[in-house]
């Protein structure tokens, strides 16, 4: 999944064949959702893991050349959005540009980031972020979450999928 453009290098080899072989391994989609100082955005990542249950931690990553860098920098509170099956116009729509938020895609919850119809969310707090490399690591600590049985999309080598249909 490439949310923006690659480098025009990677040190040791060519950016192209570097992100192929990142691409045979398939994963979740997930949108990260945030309040900014320009209303409510979302974010499209496949970057989403579990670091730790207690504390229940989680991180994401966020590459540097993103418009959205600074919002979801600077934001102290965010939900991760685990895409269910149906949720690739999702994906897609929070791809690439400003990904600023209608008021009509979200809904509110008391103090909670917006939040999105997804198989699995994460209502998460900062806990700390980390530079690395083009990448900012961006850990929050979950402070509520709620999961469906619903399907989840996921991509590999570049094309949109399924896991979790019944056999």
């Amino acid at each position: 999944m490439s949310l923006e453009s690659p480098p025009a290098e990677v040190a040791g080899g060519d950016v192209m064949a570097y992100r192929r072989a990142l691409g045979a391994f398939a994963t979740g989609v997930c949108v990260v959702t945030a309040d900014s100082k320009l209303g409510p955005l979302g974010i499209t990542i496949n970057s989403f893991t579990s670091v730790s249950l207690s504390p229940r931690l989680v991180l994401w990553c966020l590459d540097e050349r993103s418009e959205r860098w600074h919002a979801f920098c600077e934001a102290e509170t965010f939900s991760i959005h685990v895409l269910d099956a149906d949720g690739e116009a999702l994906s897609r729509r929070f791809a690439k540009g400003i990904g600023l938020m209608e008021p009509h895609e979200f809904e509110r919850v008391g103090e909670a980031p917006p939040r999105l119809a997804a198989s699995a969310r994460f209502d998460c707090k900062t806990h700390s972020r980390v530079q690395m490399g083009d990448h900012m690591v961006i850990v929050g600590e979950v402070v509520d979450f709620e999961t469906s049985e619903a399907a989840a999309l996921t991509y590999f080598r570049g094309r949109y999928g399924r896991a979790g249909d019944e056999a």
